[in-house]
């Protein structure tokens, strides 16, 4: 099939390994990707700031860029939830209603759509190494993903999950939470990092480019060795 990939503006400024590995996961199952240039953000920072007129602005180029039938697949579970259930609100009672509606009918976080439309849990990854999986809020809370990126991990050859022990807790970041109340944001990122690193793991994975970067700026400053890396990064390890 033809898949979308919408890759945050994280990721396409700060990771793209992120959205190659991606690429290359669903190529090697035999999709087609395609990738629109146009959309550079979801609207997501403005939207939680309170600036909706301003996101609309931002969603319709998105809306537009992403009109059809094919489904949208997104490497963050934070971005997949603001298109997939803030879109329909965002745009209520606006002639965008109806497109809103049937692009987040369409839109998946990365994990959920391998596992639960695709039917895939096993991509041949090799990965030799102890990790823990962190839950991104969005993917979690708003998307219900949890168990999909574990399902992944647990067929990577030579990989071990060692879960913590608190697997729900945020990590802080929030994108303009962590503008707001750096004090805040930076105190549960340290909660999160012990929790991490109370595990033994080599490698802190989860679905979210931004988690994983405020993160690893946590545990660099502490020099700890305990590296982060997105979930699609590992399934694309061979």
């Amino acid at each position: 099939m033809r898949i979308f990939l919408f890759i945050p503006c994280f990721v396409d400024q700060l990771f793209p390994s992120v959205g190659i590995s991606a690429v290359r996961i669903f190529e090697k199952l035999g999709h087609t990707v395609e990738y629109k240039e146009a959309i550079v953000c979801c609207g997501q920072p403005s939207f939680n700031g309170g600036y909706w007129e301003e996101t609309r602005e931002i969603a319709t180029r998105v809306l537009q860029a992403l009109a059809g039938s094919d489904p949208v697949v997104v490497p963050s579970g934070s971005c997949a939830a603001m298109v997939r259930n803030f879109y329909p609100e965002l745009f209520r009672k606006t002639p965008q209603a109806e497109a809103a509606v049937q692009l987040s009918q369409r839109v998946f976080e990365f994990s959920s759509f391998l596992v639960d439309q695709l039917g895939v849990t096993e991509l041949g990854s090799r990965f030799p190494a102890k990790v823990t999986f962190h839950d991104g809020c969005h993917g979690l809370r708003e998307l219900q993903v949890r168990d999909q990126p574990r399902q992944l991990l647990k067929q990577v050859k030579d990989l071990t999950l060692v879960e913590m022990e608190d697997q729900t807790s945020c990590c802080g970041f929030g994108g303009t939470f962590a503008v707001k109340f750096p004090m805040i944001s930076t105190a549960m990122g340290e909660t999160k990092s012990a929790s991490a690193l109370e595990t033994g793991a080599e490698y802190l994975v989860s679905n979210d480019s931004s988690c994983l970067m405020h993160l690893q700026g946590l545990l660099s400053r502490r020099n700890q060795k305990l590296k982060t890396i997105h979930l699609a990064e590992v399934l694309a390890s061979s």
